[in-house]
């Protein structure tokens, strides 16, 4: 046989099989990158708390001072360390050292979610800070809190400015789940190595692979940027006068 009629034979073979491990990489790539960008949220917004040395007492601003240290830490581990290190650590070396034994499932999503969550922390400390601090000082003048200030004003403007950042984390996520296969998590790269192995159809197989990987990472591209486009808006805007002030106006110009 030549090269395309093996990569037939393959897909009449194995088609369902590379499916199932393209279902597999979706599901943990897609709950993964949720669970990272709520923990990243989390992580970035108490992350960017003010400190105030007059009003705060000495024990609120030591408490989070050594909580920011904590977040600080866990973002600079599983920033600067691989994904593939990650999962030998959790998978195997939690129950050896730490006596926790976890399943192959809840560790892929643990890994994932976490890696995710501390890239997320500084995409959304980075969004958070590139809003107008005016805005904030605007919300407090007109008597809101810290909190209704972040929820109603700075966050909403944050999440429209990191969108393409959670967007290219999903992307990566679609890529990065094939290390999963060292804890034996059957994704799309698991399938691969196994078709490969049994019948050394190795370059065949990684074409197929590709061709998925690349369809999945395509059509989330495409996906998101209409996201985006979305919640940009119309280009036009219409004016809403909620205090009917220009009717108001044109009364008083027609006495």
């Amino acid at each position: 046989m030549n090269f395309l009629e093996r990569i037939i034979y393959l897909l009449q073979q194995y088609g369902m099989s590379y499916l199932k491990g393209a279902g597999t990489t979706l599901l943990i790539a897609i709950v993964s990158t949720a669970i990272g960008c709520i923990i990243g949220f989390l992580v970035g917004i108490v992350q960017t708390i003010p400190v105030d040395k007059k009003k705060d007492s000495a024990a609120k601003r030591g408490l989070l001072g050594f909580v920011k240290i904590l977040l600080r830490a866990y973002v600079e581990v599983f920033r600067g360390t691989p994904m593939i290190v990650q999962a030998v650590f959790i998978y195997y070396g939690m129950s050896q050292v730490f006596h926790i034994q976890l399943g192959m499932w809840e560790s892929a999503f643990l890994i994932v979610s976490i890696n995710t969550g501390a890239y997320m922390a500084e995409s959304v400390r980075g969004g958070i800070i590139s809003v107008d601090p005016g805005q904030m000082e605007g919300a407090k003048a007109i008597g809101m809190t810290h909190v209704q200030a972040m929820s109603n004003v700075i966050l909403p403007q944050a999440f429209r400015n990191i969108m393409p950042q959670i967007g290219n984390n999903l992307i990566i996520n679609i890529k990065d789940t094939s290390v999963l296969s060292v804890i034996s998590i059957v994704d799309l790269f698991f399938v691969h190595k196994s078709v490969a192995g049994a019948l050394y159809t190795y370059f065949e197989s990684a074409t197929i692979v590709m061709l998925i990987y690349l369809t999945m990472t395509l059509v989330t591209s495409r996906l998101l940027n209409f996201w985006e486009k979305k919640m940009d808006g119309d280009d036009n805007y219409e004016l809403v006068d909620v205090m009917d002030i220009g009717d108001q106006l044109r009364k008083k110009g027609g006495r």
